[in-house]
């Protein structure tokens, strides 16, 4: 069943808008709260202006104060004479104008400043009973809160809405895009379904590609097709031929060992091939089964017995009869192939044990060092040790192949020798294509 693709864009676009709104609902909210007390406050203190200027101008006349024209307005000369519940905040906080007091009396204070050497007097306005925020503001809270809700729901499904419009056209891209063949095509006129915009610019660019990496994969399908005949056959008849010629009579000595030279190559080319071309095909994996090792490893040591020559090298194979491993039989082949022919180049003298322990194919040899195995297990091509003969490629395409099938594969260093450990596909195991 095709999975369907999570829309993460549209709800990122709903919540972005529904956020905006909300965030605009709170902030014009609380604008008009600050407004309406703005504007209640300005009324109060306009009043004690009014009444300070009318103070003022009668202390500079006749250098006494006069009553207070608002009955709300009460003057002070000393501060000790204030309300009790405004004279403790007004002792700790002179420099404020406004104060809360007890009984949800609520003051507004003035001070006025003569001309010296008279002293400062102070207007105080309790305006509890003038209030008109107070009493309306609950109602305006829980109206803002109304409306807010009211926008955050329309802006809501106007979220979506605009989201599956806006978004449509690449859903409908990614749709296409996921129901093209496994293989690339040529031609895969995304472009024609989309119009002139972003979207179809994009769409343009995936066809551009797709016909860029169909021309790559027919490339490359028929360079495997071409190699896999016309390398391995030739190789196979010089390998062939140099055999043959090393039985021929008369042959000096010098003469076996540029055979027995070219005989070596060719196998080791031969090795590459196979796997090289395993690895550029683009196919799935195969599917992995029990392979007998016993016949497999037989043949495949007969193979490499020549790059043993005449050094003394001593080869055990200790394994049981039902010795198998879940694999693909022709890559698990190749590598086999590659492990004990890398075991017979690199072990001068000694001995190359072959066994299997807990479901695991191990090969050992004996090198005296350990030199040869670069930075395994995360090789570095075209590195290799001293001693090698090759292009420092071996296992570097041993990781990448048996990554490829499945296989489990590392290599231990020892104090005189190196051992290859070779771990089968489980039967759970999902391999993808490369």
């Amino acid at each position: 069943m095709k999975r369907r693709p999570i829309q993460r864009l549209r709800r990122r676009l709903v919540v972005a808008f529904t956020s905006f709104t909300l965030l605009i609902a709170t902030v014009f909210g609380l604008y008009s709260l600050v407004f309406m007390y703005a504007v209640e406050d300005s009324v109060f203190n306009a009043q004690l202006t009014r009444e300070a200027k009318a103070q003022l101008a009668v202390h500079a006349a006749t250098g006494r104060w006069r009553e207070p024209g608002d009955a709300a307005i009460r003057l002070y000369q000393d501060t000790t004479a204030f309300p009790s519940d405004l004279q403790t905040t007004f002792t700790q906080e002179p420099w404020r104008s406004e104060f809360s007091g007890n009984q949800g009396r609520h003051y507004h204070v003035r001070r006025m400043d003569p001309p010296p050497p008279s002293r400062p007097a102070w207007l105080i306005a309790e305006v509890s009973s003038q209030l008109a925020v107070r009493p309306i503001r609950d109602g305006v809270v829980a109206l803002l809160a109304g409306t807010a809700l009211v926008m955050v729901l329309l802006a809501i499904l106007l979220g979506v809405w605009l989201a599956r419009r806006g978004t449509r056209p690449l859903y409908s891209l990614v749709a296409h895009v996921e129901a093209l063949p496994l293989l690339p095509q040529t031609d895969t006129a995304l472009a024609a379904h989309f119009d002139d915009d972003e979207i179809g610019v994009l769409a343009r660019a995936v066809d551009r590609l797709s016909a860029r990496v169909a021309a790559f994969v027919a490339r490359e399908h028929a360079f495997t097709r071409d190699a896999s005949h016309e390398l391995r056959t030739p190789l196979a008849v010089i390998s062939s031929a140099a055999g043959q010629l090393l039985h021929e009579p008369g042959l000096s000595e010098r003469g076996q060992q540029h055979l027995q030279h070219i005989r070596l190559s060719a196998l080791q080319l031969q090795q590459a091939v196979a796997a090289l071309l395993a690895l550029a095909r683009e196919d799935e994996a195969p599917p992995a089964a029990q392979v007998r090792l016993i016949p497999l490893l037989e043949r495949v040591i007969v193979e490499q017995a020549p790059l043993l020559g005449a050094r003394p090298v001593e080869v055990q194979m200790t394994l049981t009869d039902d010795a198998a491993l879940c694999a693909p039989e022709p890559a698990l082949r190749v590598v086999l192939a590659n492990l004990i022919g890398n075991a017979f180049a690199h072990t001068p003298l000694g001995h190359v044990r072959i066994s299997m322990e807990a479901g695991e194919l191990s090969v050992y040899n004996s090198t005296g060092s350990d030199a040869s195995l670069g930075h395994w297990p995360d090789p570095r091509p075209f590195e290799k040790g001293q001693d090698s003969l090759g292009s420092g490629l071996g296992l570097e395409i041993m990781r990448r192949l048996c990554d490829h099938h499945g296989l489990q594969l590392r290599i231990e260093r020892h104090a005189l020798g190196v051992r290859a450990i070779l771990r089968g596909r489980s039967h759970a195991t999902i391999v993808h294509p490369s």
